[in-house]
C-alpha cells in the first residue's frame, strides 16, 4: 500500500515494535486524525492498521504524531435528521469521521448552498452534491436525504484526504473534478471551476477559523478586564459572597 509519509504527528515511543489493539485515534500535529484498529512502530514510522487485516494500513513518521486516544465516536450508520437541526447532523457526522464541522459546512455551502434538493447539470445531487455512482459506492440510497448525503459526502472527503496525505487542497480538487484529474495534473487541474471551487471553500473555512479566534481572544480579554470578585473589602459584600458560595 502507498506510503503516507507527509502527515504530521509526535509520540514518545521506543524504536521497537509495539502493538495497540482496539479502535484508537492517532492525533496528528496538523490537526487531522486517523482512526485505526491497531498500530506498530517500525523504525522511524508508526504503521496504523485501518482494519482487522494486515493489508490496509498507513505508515506515518512517528515524530509527526501528537498522541493517541480511544475512539469514542458513535458507530457509523445512517444519520436520521428528523429530530436534529442541520448543524447537529453536520456536527455528529463530522465527529464520526474526525473532521472539522466548519470544513463540512464550507463544502456544503459551496456545493449546494444548503439546498438538500439541489441537482447539478451533471447530475450531482443533494447537500454535498454526490454523483449517483459515488453515492452508490458509499452506500447512500437516497441522496436527497440530508443525513445520508452528509454522511456519504463527509466519508468521501475523508477518503480523499487520506489518499492525498491530508493535503486539503488536493482533496477538495478531487472532490470537485475527480481523483483522476488531480493525479493527471499532479495537483489542482487547470479548470477555472475547480480552482474557484477550492479557493471559495478555503476562504470560507479560514473566515470561520479567524472569527473563532477573534471571539476567543475577546472573551479572554474581557475576562482579564473584569474586576476580581473579592477585590472589595466592605464587610457586607464579603458576607454576601460567602453566603452565595456556600449555597452552591
Amino acid at each position: 500500500m502507498k506510503l503516507f509519509g507527509q502527515l504530521a504527528l509526535v509520540l514518545g515511543l521506543l524504536g521497537t515494535s509495539l502493538f495497540a489493539t482496539g479502535a484508537d485515534v492517532a492525533l496528528l500535529h496538523n490537526g487531522f486524525s486517523i482512526r485505526h484498529e491497531r498500530r506498530e512502530v517500525i523504525g522511524s514510522v508508526t504503521r496504523l492498521y485501518l482494519g482487522t487485516d494486515r493489508d490496509g494500513y498507513v505508515d506515518v513518521p512517528t515524530v509527526e504524531i501528537d498522541g493517541f486516544e480511544k475512539d469514542l465516536s458513535a458507530p457509523t450508520g445512517k444519520v436520521r435528521p428528523g429530530s436534529q437541526s442541520m448543524n447537529e447532523v453536520i456536527n455528529s457526522v463530522s465527529s464520526r469521521h474526525h473532521l472539522d464541522p466548519d470544513l463540512i459546512n464550507s463544502v456544503i455551502h459551496a456545493e449546494s448552498g444548503f439546498n438538500p434538493r439541489a441537482v447539478s447539470p451533471k447530475g450531482a445531487q443533494g447537500l454535498m452534491q454526490l454523483m449517483p455512482q459515488t453515492a452508490s459506492r458509499l452506500g447512500v440510497t437516497d441522496s436527497f436525504d440530508p443525513g445520508a448525503n452528509v454522511e456519504g459526502g463527509t466519508r468521501y472527503l475523508r477518503e480523499l484526504l487520506e489518499r492525498y496525505n491530508f493535503d486539503l487542497i488536493k482533496a477538495l480538487a478531487a472532490y470537485n473534478a475527480g481523483p483522476q484529474r488531480v493525479e493527471q495534473y499532479h495537483g489542482v487541474p487547470p479548470y477555472y471551476e475547480t480552482q474557484a471551487y477550492v479557493g471559495r471553500i478555503i476562504r470560507d473555512f479560514n473566515r470561520k477559523k479567524l472569527a473563532e479566534r477573534k471571539a476567543a481572544a475577546l472573551k479572554t480579554a474581557s475576562y482579564h478586564k473584569s474586576p476580581a470578585p473579592h477585590a472589595l473589602t466592605a464587610q457586607p459584600a464579603a458576607v454576601s459572597d460567602t453566603t452565595q458560595q456556600a449555597s452552591r
